[in-house]
């Protein structure tokens, strides 16, 4: 059955099929332009300018669900302070070299995971997602006085990360410590 429609000063007959066509049409080059975007990093969000340590601390985690710190407790009362909570990695045998060595190796065998600055006691990486190239912020800092690795982990875009920050430190925890045993 044909569909009249008054479009200006012509009138258009538009069958189902037609119209069921034009939709397909336009939402197949919609999601593939989506999908092209994604892939040339529209979702990749930019880096943060306030990035790593002043007088011995990370950045602050996220005020919203999107970031763990191990280092959440020196900010009390923050809106976060209960979400962002997460331990700090131990030193290897309280050895800043080598635990850095073992940390840089975990990193570089994760997948999506690249290692963008190292210094002797500071390293940056960033997480890039494997379907929507989302990308995350991954700092760490040595912290020799406790005998640790502070970290923290935040998503650039978003205000839920879904668990996806704790999940990557705690699998980055879990290979670093095979690693230095």
């Amino acid at each position: 059955m044909a569909q009249r429609r008054h479009v200006g000063c012509r009138q258009v007959r538009l069958t189902c099929s037609e119209i069921g066509r034009t939709v397909f049409v336009v939402l197949t080059v919609s999601i593939v332009g989506l999908l092209v975007a994604i892939q040339f990093g529209v979702l990749n969000g930019t880096r943060p300018d306030d990035l790593g340590v002043r007088e011995g601390q990370l950045k602050p985690p996220s005020t919203t669900r999107n970031s763990v710190s191990s280092q959440a407790a020196m900010y009390p009362g923050h809106a976060q302070i209960d979400y962002a909570k997460i331990a700090p990695l131990p030193l290897k045998n309280g050895d800043p070299v080598s635990s850095m060595e073992a940390l840089v190796s975990v990193l570089q065998a994760m997948p999506g995971m690249v290692v963008i600055e190292q210094r002797a006691d500071y390293l940056y990486a960033q997480a890039q997602t494997r379907w929507l190239k989302f990308v995350d912020d991954v700092e760490f800092v040595i912290n020799t006085k406790d005998g640790t690795i502070e970290v923290r982990s935040a998503s650039r875009l978003g205000r839920e990360d879904f668990g996806a920050n704790r999940t990557r430190v705690e699998a980055i925890r879990a290979d670093y410590l095979a690693a230095i045993r």
